[in-house]
């Protein structure tokens, strides 16, 4: 088998939303020979069939990346095609199914994805997908993945749910969720990631306090982990970062963002988290909250 016809890798970044997983995709995304996909996941219903803008700026319809990747793994975009993979999505990727993941429709369901990665047409892709679910059909399919898993300070995360942020496609707010929601989703997403290894997946963990409080060292140590070559970071400068355009479907807005951008870590939690609700997401969190090493106000 030759390079070109060799296998496309997989980097799946795995946890819970409002964890900096859409800042590491950006950042993995610069290295050569990488392409960042977005949320995978949400693609079928948000990108085929809703339109939305492709990380680019253009209509998902429109945008020359995504056409040529939807020609080459299943000769165009259809909303049957969009409508079969939600419906086998809604049949095997489920949570609930993990400690039992096979089912009669794994292999189709996962073939969508493995032609949609395949047709990016670059040697590594970049699927932010989150779910813990669709990591473990990927591995049980045995897709060449390796996973990392994104963790962020639960107090953090359930602070940002709590917020008011408005989409950048159309205005409107993106989900709000009460921080004991929160917790609970938080608590259940890592706690399925830890079940991969067993399953044989190969997973590598990354804090995003640690990613922010040394961008640098923690990108390169990652990527030497995932099996990247040497990687040099030439749109890293300390703590600030230059971005290119990118072509991800659905994600946080910093999706959109090109140019600048400065890395910090966002700690406004220690000060606007009301006490009752850091009490409850204390409560609901625990051990995997130590586990993680979020003590105190660290």
């Amino acid at each position: 088998m030759t390079d070109r016809e060799s296998p496309t890798r997989v980097i799946y970044l795995g946890g819970l939303g409002r964890s900096g997983t859409t800042l590491l995709e950006r950042l993995l995304g610069e290295l050569p020979g990488v392409v960042a996909l977005g949320e995978v996941v949400h693609l079928w219903e948000r990108s085929v069939l809703a339109g939305e803008p492709c990380g680019c700026g253009v209509a998902f319809p429109d945008c020359p990346f995504w056409r040529q990747v939807g020609e080459r793994a299943f000769g165009g975009w259809s909303p049957a095609l969009a409508g079969k993979v939600l419906t086998l999505r809604r049949r095997v990727d489920r949570t609930r199914r993990i400690a039992r993941i096979a089912h009669p429709d794994l292999a189709e369901y996962t073939q969508a994805y493995r032609l949609l990665y395949e047709a990016a047409g670059a040697p590594v892709v970049i699927d932010s997908s989150k779910h813990a679910s669709l990591a473990c059909c990927l591995v049980a399919a045995g897709v060449d993945v390796r996973i990392v898993h994104v963790v962020r300070d639960p107090r953090a995360v359930a602070h940002s749910w709590a917020r008011t942020v408005r989409r950048p496609e159309d205005g409107r707010p993106m989900t709000r969720w009460r921080p004991a929601h929160t917790a609970v989703h938080w608590t259940a997403q890592n706690a399925a990631l830890e079940l991969l290894p067993g399953r044989g997946a190969r997973v590598t963990r990354v804090r995003y306090e640690d990613l922010l409080a040394a961008p640098g060292p923690t990108l390169s140590s990652l990527a030497l982990r995932l099996g990247l070559a040497e990687p040099e970071l030439p749109f890293l400068d300390g703590r600030t970062a230059w971005l290119g355009p990118s072509h991800t479907a659905s994600g946080n807005p910093m999706r959109f963002h090109v140019g600048r951008i400065e890395l910090r870590r966002d700690d406004a939690w220690v000060t606007g988290l009301p006490h009752g609700d850091r009490r409850v997401v204390d409560a609901l969190t625990w051990p995997l909250r130590a586990r993680y090493g979020y003590r105190g106000l660290a």
